[in-house]
Formats: C-alpha cells, structure tokens, sequence
C-alpha cells in the first residue's frame, strides 16, 4: 500500500528555520536573550501550584466535561474579566456552553477535523496568523485561505472563519464593528466563527479594549455559531500544564464533547483542579500583566529608540516591529547582538518585512535586550534610515 504520511501535508515548523540564528544569537559572549517565543518565563502562582499538588492522588480517569468545580470558574471567570455572559456550566447537551480542552493549540489545531470539516470546505484565518490555523486546515484536509475581511471570501465554500484577536503576532485589536460584521456574514452564510481570544486579557490601550466574540455588544445575547477559545497559558503561567477551554454555541460545544469524549481528550484531573484555582485568582492574574507591562514599556522604548517602527501591537506579548527591510535580515542583524526575534514571514506574506518580538523573557534579560539595541542604535537606525 502506498500512503502519504501525514507530516508531508504539514508546512515547515517555523522555529526549526531560525536554527542558523539561534546558534548564532547563543555564541554572543553575554549569552542569548531568547524573545522568539511566547512561553511564559515566570512561574505559576502558588495557589495554582498548590492545587495541582492537592489533586495530585487522583487515580481515575477525569471527565472531558470537567469537574463541576471548574466548568462554574469558567463561566464565573469568563462574565467576570470578559463580559461573556450568558454562558451555562451544566452538562445537559445541548444546554451547556462551555467545555475545557488540552491546550488551546491541540483544540486549534484539531478543530476542523472534530467539526467534520474536509475536503470542499475552507477553513478561514486571518492574513497574518498563529501558523495553527493553517496546521488544522491542513490535519482535516480542507481548502485554506487568507482573510480579515469576510468581504474577501467565497461565501460558498467557506465553513470555518478563525478570528484572533488580539492578534499574534501583531497584537492588533478588531473593534466591536469589525467583530460585529464578521458575525453578521457568518450567520447570513451558515459559517462558524472560531475566535482565538488568548490574549483577551492583556490589552494595554483603555482606549482600546479587546473584545470577546461573545460580549453582548458584539452577538447581541446570541452564540449561535460562535465559538471563543481561550486559554490560561499567558495570563496564568499554564503553558506548562495544557489547560484552556471552549465556549460558545451550546450545539457545536455537544458537538465537540461527544467527539472528544471518543478520542480520549480529557484534561487530567490535576490539571483541572489547579484551572479552577486560576480562574478564581484575579489578584494573581493581575500581578501577571503588570509584569509583562513593565517589560513591554522597556522594550518599546529601546526598539523605537534603535530606530524600529512598531505597528499595532495594543495588546498581547508581543511588539510587531520592522526596521524597513525583510524580516530575515532583521533576524539575523539582532542575532549577532545575541537577541533572537521570530521573522514575520512565520505568520504570513503580508509579514514579510517586520520581526516579532515577545516579552516572554526575565526581568534580567529584557534589560540586557533594551541595552544591547540602545547601544547598536546607531548601526540600527541607520539601516531603517532614521
């Protein structure tokens, strides 16, 4: 028999194409500062790590519903930091609108297939994206493009719209216009909409707030279609322990239970327990943003001041920043500072010409990144012309 092993269907994991950079970033004498991810770097809040120790002598196997615990820190936690209202933590099909998951990046990335999506359907994701989209399109075998603007898609064939917002990489928010217009085509088109909303938590505008795809102001009391992924990795530390969940259209969420109930996935038991700790600490996720807004006032400073231009980025972990010219060159010209920056191109064509650049380092190693560019300033804003 001769198959296609799955891999092939898959593009190039990006990381492994900055391999060149990274060894050279990590022969600096002072050591690398690594900004080209989004783990986090500080630890879990001891109320979180506390609970997870607790639970840690549960012998059988969890629920994919979750524990009754969890599935109401959700919907409280979720009306309460996100307006989401309306939500139901039952787990009566049908009636329940919530329903953790492993990780938010195995629930992006599994999603078309668990939506019975394949063949002659186009999955949707934004023009610049978390390369997830585009591995679940791939996974399920569906057709994929590009998009911000529904007006640009072929209603036809469309069946899965991706949102995320705010945006990685670019931290870019849509308005509740945006957002509301995106909801209005899907419905007049029968296409579910999949809002990536794990950075809802870290907006750094007042003057513009994210905004959850289920906020009245946006769906008006109704998630039919809609569903909302989000994820305790950045606002709580957790990408170590896989924890996030759905929540939305009480069918599609019947819909996916029953699928992920068949394949085995089930958020551990200890991982539930320390979830429902984290959804009822909001001191603690507060103390987590003020973190990452001292780190990002210091490297906005330093990157304007060595000359980068930084677009959007109004929320988020990262700062989307482009010296003029193609973000590979970029790449390699901080490597030989020592600082490793994801070129924009992992994200799409339109990001061609910027870098990304995370807050996800130590208070120490933001500092030796912003004095590393002030004192390359003049090399640097060269370069961009400045």
């Amino acid at each position: 028999m001769t198959r296609t092993p799955l891999v092939e269907t898959l593009p190039e994991f990006p990381w492994d194409t900055i391999a060149e950079a990274k060894a050279t970033a990590a022969a600096h004498p002072d050591g690398m500062v690594n900004l080209s991810v989004g783990s986090p770097i500080d630890p879990p809040a001891p109320g979180i790590q506390l609970a997870l120790a607790e639970a840690a002598g549960f012998p059988g196997y969890p629920a994919t519903v979750g524990t009754p615990e969890l599935r109401e820190a959700i919907v409280s936690a979720s009306a309460r930091r996100y307006a989401m209202t309306g939500l139901d933590a039952s787990t009566t099909p049908g009636e329940s609108s919530v329903l953790p998951v492993v990780g938010t990046k195995e629930a992006i990335a599994w999603l078309p297939t668990l939506l019975g999506l394949g063949a002659g359907d186009t999955v949707v994701i934004p023009e610049l994206a978390y390369p997830t989209y585009e591995v679940g399109a791939c996974l399920a075998g569906t057709e994929m493009v590009r998009a911000d603007d529904p007006a640009d898609v072929d209603a036809d064939s469309a069946a899965l719209f991706f949102l995320n917002s705010p945006s990685n990489p670019t931290g870019r928010v849509l308005g509740v216009d945006h957002l509301r217009r995106v909801v209005a085509w899907a419905r007049e088109h029968d296409v579910i909409v999949a809002s990536d909303e794990c950075y809802l938590g870290l907006g750094w505008d007042d003057d513009n707030e994210p905004v959850s795809i289920l906020d009245d102001r946006v769906c008006d009391g109704d998630h039919t279609g809609l569903l909302a992924i989000h994820s305790l990795s950045k606002t709580a530390n957790f990408a170590g322990y896989r924890g996030g969940f759905f929540a939305g259209d009480p069918q599609l969420i019947a819909e996916l239970t029953q699928v992920r109930k068949h394949a085995g996935l089930m958020v551990p038991y200890p991982i539930q327990a320390a979830m429902t700790a984290a959804f009822g600490d909001d001191d603690a996720e507060h103390v987590q943003k003020l973190r990452y807004a001292v780190r990002r006032a210091k490297l906005l400073e330093a990157l304007i001041g060595a000359g980068f231009t930084v677009e959007h980025s109004e929320a988020g972990l990262y700062l989307w920043a482009t010296l003029g010219e193609n973000g590979r060159a970029t790449v390699d010209r901080l490597a030989e500072l020592g600082i490793l920056v994801a070129p924009g191109e992992f994200y799409g064509p339109a990001g061609e010409n910027f870098v990304r650049v995370g807050m996800t380092a130590d208070d120490a190693h933001v500092d030796e990144a912003a004095q590393r560019l002030r004192a390359a300033s003049a090399e640097l804003r060269a370069v961009a012309g400045k």
